[in-house]
């Protein structure tokens, strides 16, 4: 059985993880400041500052009366977007605990780390620095425009030399979307208001499926630094993603047929490397 510490794992994608990860038979330990409203029963749960790098440090190594070591690392803990702290605030916190976990893992020589990157890396808010070109893929600079997205460009570029100092290292990113859940469904579709969304191209991820690609990235036989999509196949719309397209954003480059309810944040790198196939809509939930 591997073990596995899933960092911010009471979170509302961390809960998402840590039920599916322990469904699939994974020995699975939440690490998070407050426990988890609905941990699984075989899921232990170790309070933890990731702010501090003795205490990640001594999770990854292993806790007296708990678990002796950690095959891999899921690291979801964050403040999730910005505007919630200030912003010099939540990239300290963002990238000190990323780095954290990252420098203990390899003390701990665990070689499997899987964190949760963002779409925002994409050019997300829309505006004046949007995407180059339609659907958006993983093949251009990142251009974060905030002080959140500038974190995950930061843990990204960590990333990369992370495993150029290990060539047996994987760390994986997964770019989630809007992580929604079937609470949120009832606001869908959001065609009364289009332009709430036009902020991420009417896009969004099963926090179900954001698990699913979870997994799907430890159990990925890859080695190196990989970044991928993760975002469900159609939109929270139900107007036709097209119409959407020649309303707000007429002038972005092209590169494929948009057709019906289509997501413009495309996850054919995930489906090819990782296996990854959303399995859930909202769709599945109107009322």
């Amino acid at each position: 059985m591997t073990r596995v510490v899933v960092t911010g794992g009471s979170g509302k994608l961390g809960r998402a993880v840590v039920r599916h990860l322990d469904e699939h038979g994974y020995d699975v330990v939440l690490v998070d400041r407050v426990p988890s409203p609905d941990k699984p029963d075989g899921v232990q749960f170790v309070r933890t500052d990731l702010g501090d790098h003795g205490q990640v440090l001594n999770v990854l190594l292993g806790v007296d009366d708990r678990y002796d070591h950690v095959d891999a690392v899921v690291h979801l803990a964050a403040v999730p977007a910005p505007g919630q702290v200030p912003d010099v605030a939540l990239i300290t916190n963002n990238v000190t605990a990323s780095i954290n976990v990252f420098h203990a893992a390899r003390a701990a020589r665990i070689k499997n780390v899987v964190w949760a990157s963002s779409e925002t890396l994409l050019g997300i808010p829309m505006g004046e620095h949007h995407p180059p070109y339609l659907p958006v893929d993983e093949e251009f600079p990142v251009r974060p425009q905030s002080s959140y997205s500038l974190g995950k460009a930061v843990e990204e570029e960590m990333a990369r030399h992370f495993t150029r100092w290990d060539p047996e290292l994987k760390m994986v990113g997964l770019r989630f979307s809007n992580v929604m859940d079937e609470t949120d469904y009832p606001s869908f579709p959001w065609d009364a208001d289009p332009e709430a969304k036009t902020f991420n191209l009417w896009s969004y991820i099963d926090s179900r499926d954001g698990a699913q690609a979870v997994r799907r990235a430890l159990e990925a036989d890859l080695t190196g630094f990989e970044a991928f999509i993760i975002a469900n196949t159609d939109t929270v719309m139900d107007t036709p993603t097209i119409e959407l397209v020649e309303r707000y954003v007429p002038d972005i480059e092209r590169r494929s047929e948009i057709d019906g309810v289509s997501s413009l944040l495309s996850s054919e790198k995930a489906r090819e490397l990782l296996g990854f196939v959303p399995e859930h809509s909202w769709r599945d939930h109107r009322a």
